[in-house]
């Protein structure tokens, strides 16, 4: 059988692996002054302000490579940092990236993570301008910061929220988790017979969701376009509850979400059927599903009805109200955050 020919990372040694992740990369914006090859990365904004965002993805932790393409992860890698920008209300310009390389990696695995990368930057206009590279003595680390730009005034941060505003949101929710639950669930079946085809058909949508991502990129377009500046926002990354009680706290307000008011995909739905867990409950704490959630005030709920996908969900009570999911039979119950433990 002919097989791919794999390159040692340790025959083209760090400058040479450098060199190769740097090859036909394009600088696309006039801020970037300059990009790979010095001690820094040099940008120039004028009056704009620079918003910087880091983010670490370790394996075994935050992926699995069983499942997961180091094409897919390269992307997502990319994404995930772009998001945290837009929920800024800003946009994303610049990313480093470092990495962290056991010696079961070849050239070719690090050619196709930073494929990914560089897709994406090609799809969100961001120029990759850096980062580093280190051996590792167990698996593959992945750190990524971006770097965007924003317009004074109109940076939004979490505690900007205020009572009576209303708590909007983008896209659906709980399709990144249930994809990750049913990759798990062919992982576990595959490790008992080699034979054993993955049971896949059916579910890209969620899988795609839990593989590669997206950045609403066009939501933060479709508000400045209508002159919308949102009051406070933040991108669903832990799930639904844990960032509704980030705004809260930060902002120093309570707030009602409405349980059947929440978008779940029907694939969504279906799978969570499948595998006996409640969507509600994915969709609340399930994460990794990178919508925005932003607050506006009240005066403009018919403007943002009519921009289409975006929902509103709840709204924003004084502080003393305290912060409830409102369950489809008026029953208050209150939000809680599961978040992640060591």
């Amino acid at each position: 059988m002919n097989k791919t020919k794999r390159t040692p990372i340790s025959e083209l040694g760090e400058f040479g692996l450098i060199d190769r992740i740097a090859k036909d990369i394009k600088i696309r914006n006039a801020s970037t002054e300059h990009g790979i090859g010095d001690d820094a990365t040099v940008l120039s904004y004028g009056k704009k302000k620079t918003i910087v965002s880091t983010d670490l993805l370790l394996e075994g932790i935050h992926f699995d490579l069983v499942y997961t393409p180091l094409r897919h992860l390269g992307y997502k890698t990319a994404v995930v940092n772009f998001s945290d920008i837009y929920a800024m209300n800003a946009e994303p310009k610049q990313l480093l990236v470092s990495i962290g390389v056991s010696g079961r990696f070849a050239v070719e695995d690090i050619d196709e993570l930073y494929a990914g990368i560089k897709t994406a930057c090609e799809v969100y206009g961001v120029d990759l301008v850096g980062g580093d590279t280190s051996a590792s003595m167990t698996g593959l680390t992945v750190s990524a910061t971006v770097i965007g730009e924003g317009e004074e005034g109109k940076l939004t941060y979490r505690s900007g929220a205020k009572p009576k505003e209303l708590i909007c949101l983008t896209g659906n929710l709980g399709a990144a988790y249930l994809g990750l639950q049913l990759l798990e669930r062919e992982k576990r079946v595959f490790a008992g017979n080699d034979n054993v085809q993955p049971q896949l058909d059916g579910y890209s949508y969620v899988l795609g969701r839990q593989l590669k991502p997206e950045a609403r990129k066009d939501t933060i377009q479709l508000l400045k376009e209508n002159n919308i500046v949102p009051t406070s926002m933040i991108d669903i990354s832990d799930g639904l509850s844990s960032e509704v009680l980030h705004i809260c706290r930060q902002s120093n307000v309570g707030a009602r979400i409405y349980l059947n008011k929440i978008p779940i995909a029907s694939e969504t739905f279906k799978l969570a059927e499948e595998m006996n867990i409640d969507a509600a409950t994915a969709a609340l704490n399930g994460g990794e599903d990178y919508e925005l959630l932003f607050t506006l005030p009240l005066s403009l709920c018919e403007k943002v009805k009519d921009l289409g996908g975006i929902d509103i969900i709840g709204h924003i009570e004084e502080e003393s109200k305290d912060i409830y999911l409102i369950a489809p039979d008026g029953e208050e119950i209150p939000l809680k955050a599961q978040g992640w433990r060591l």
